[in-house]
Formats: structure tokens, C-alpha cells, sequence
């Protein structure tokens, strides 16, 4: 099985969290979303599976969402949506009244 690279932005409070603003990753063919979050869990460690995604679970924590090129995943698969080659993802906090 080959590989794909995905780009993984982050917005807002995740990047502040994080010090950082994207990433690059290599994933095998045909990775889902979860497959990448968790990961991301592995990389930032404690601090990311408090706040944004606990593996084993079926969605981001409360308070943010992800889109995978610009669509958000609520519309597609949520975290089983499959991922390609190129493939844009952006990790953001839910922006609350002003």
C-alpha cells in the first residue's frame, strides 16, 4: 500500500495550544480521519487528548471542528471520512458569540 500526504492547519486556540501554525503528515492509503487525529494525539501528547480528540472516540471534543478541503466532516463522514493525496485539513476551535 502506498502513502499520501495530508496538510493539517491549525486555527485559533489549537494553534496557539500547539505553538504552531501547520503540519505535514504521511499516512497510508486509504486513512480515515481518526487515523490522523490519532497521530496528532501521539505527536502533542496529553494536551491534545484532553482538549481536542481522545482516540477511540467517535468525533472531536466539544468546541471544535475539522474539515477536510473546507467542507466540515459533520457533512461528510466525520472522523471515519477517508483521506487522499493533497488532502487539506483544518483543525479549529468553534468561534462563540462576540
Amino acid at each position: 500500500m502506498g502513502q499520501l500526504k495530508v496538510r493539517v492547519q491549525y486555527l485559533g486556540y489549537i494553534k496557539n495550544m500547539l505553538r504552531k501554525r501547520e503540519d505535514e503528515f504521511e499516512l497510508t492509503e486509504g486513512a480515515s480521519l481518526s487515523e490522523l487525529l490519532n497521530k496528532l494525539a501521539g505527536v502533542y501528547g496529553e494536551a491534545f487528548r484532553r482538549e481536542v480528540f481522545e482516540p477511540g472516540l467517535k468525533d472531536v471534543k466539544t468546541g471544535f471542528v475539522v474539515t477536510v478541503n473546507g467542507i466540515l466532516t459533520g457533512q461528510l463522514h466525520g472522523v471515519d471520512t477517508r483521506l487522499n493525496e493533497g488532502d487539506n485539513v483544518i483543525l479549529m476551535t468553534l468561534m462563540s458569540g462576540g
